[in-house]
């Protein structure tokens, strides 16, 4: 959408994320949430919790989406842009259902959708799509609520200020090591891995497919441009389920452990499949990484999320103007944008449809 005849009239905005537990008592039904039907077995899902439990049983991503919330809030106010910012989650409290049962009794009728992921693929977008659709059907399902129109915005992967701030915290954390080793640390890149058959998957089949891994890649790309970078990898983490299911790799920490065995002793690694600093990167990286790599004299610098930053704020401001105002789609690369082009309507039946689950082959968190 690049003129004004695209521009709509919204009245509120709906922050729509994953969730997470916010203490002790949550942790098991909140897993439970997002295992529903994927036939995990009960050690899985105490291998995990075991993950929040270190944490005191909270998530931080609740805290920080509210944060991202308050940053918008204020942001809208400074340019007189008159939407209120509602929050919902998919897995736990505030549950996308109520969230939009409060927003339908305040009257909103036509609300624009910022989901917490930038990338294609079902569960970075599909199926934030298929919440957005089950909240209308639970309104639809109360006689006295009346039904909200809701349009999600469009995939950010390439936006030139989410690429920017990753760039900008990737120079911090570079000037973090010491004198010695900074010349010769590699820069890696990092998102969550998912099947094989997901990623295939990931897009309308008339895109060829693997279009998360590819968009992956070309934000890595981007922010390795930005600066000055010639060489840098894009490995995975956090997978799951039984061996016998190829997921995306290399994995991050076999990765290191290969490239600092030819020599190499330090790193940083950016999290680029990330907005925030939820369970996934605080564990994975600050906390797993960070022991294996302690054990081999690795020195890992890990770069900040954008989720808290103005740029980030900014961000998501333009991406409401596209569809208010008609505003200019501003991206930096090339791969196909799945957001502009279904142009908030549902989903292609063969776009990033789930790939048949193996018994035990979810990932829990």
């Amino acid at each position: 959408m690049t003129d004004a005849a695209a521009a709509r009239t919204f009245d509120a905005i709906l922050v729509l994320s994953f969730g997470g537990p916010e203490k002790e008592e949550d942790v098991r039904p909140f897993l439970e949430n997002v295992t529903r039907g994927r036939g995990i077995p009960p050690e899985r899902l105490d291998e995990v919790g075991e993950h929040y439990h270190h944490f005191g049983g909270r998530s931080p991503l609740n805290e920080l989406n509210r944060e991202i919330i308050a940053n918008l809030e204020k942001k809208l106010a400074d340019e007189s842009i008159d939407l209120p910012v509602y929050f919902g989650n998919r897995n736990w409290h505030p549950m996308v259902e109520d969230t939009v049962e409060q927003m339908s009794r305040d009257g909103v009728t036509r609300a624009l959708v910022f989901a917490t992921s930038a990338w294609a693929g079902y569960s970075g977008c599909r199926q934030y799509h298929e919440d957005i659709a089950r909240a209308q059907e639970h309104l639809d399902a109360v006689a006295e609520l009346n039904s909200i129109e809701m349009e999600k915005l469009r995939g950010f992967h390439d936006h030139p200020l989410f690429i920017a701030e990753f760039a900008r915290a990737v120079e911090e954390s570079r000037a973090k090591l010491p004198a010695d080793r900074r010349d010769g640390a590699r820069l890696v890149f990092t998102a969550h891995s998912i099947p094989n058959s997901a990623d295939d998957a990931s897009g309308p089949a008339s895109l060829g497919g693997n279009l998360y891994s590819r968009q992956v890649n070309e934000a890595a790309g981007l922010i390795a441009e930005q600066v000055g970078a010639t060489e840098f990898d894009v490995v995975w983490q956090s997978r799951s389920g039984p061996p016998q299911v190829p997921w995306l790799e290399p994995d991050i920490v076999d990765h290191i452990e290969a490239v600092f065995a030819e020599g190499t002793g330090a790193a940083v690694v950016c999290p680029v499949g990330f907005i925030s600093d939820h369970i996934e990167v605080v564990w994975d990286l600050d906390s797993e990484l960070q022991d294996e790599m302690d054990a081999h004299d690795i020195i890992i610098e890990r770069v900040a999320t954008p989720g808290p930053t103005e740029a980030f704020t900014e961000m998501i401001v333009e991406l409401i103007r596209e569809r208010t105002d008609g505003a200019e789609v501003r991206r930096l690369g090339r791969e196909p944008l799945l957001g502009s082009a279904c142009d908030g309507k549902p989903c292609a039946i063969d776009c990033c449809v789930p790939a048949k689950r193996p018994a035990h082959a979810g990932r829990p968190a």
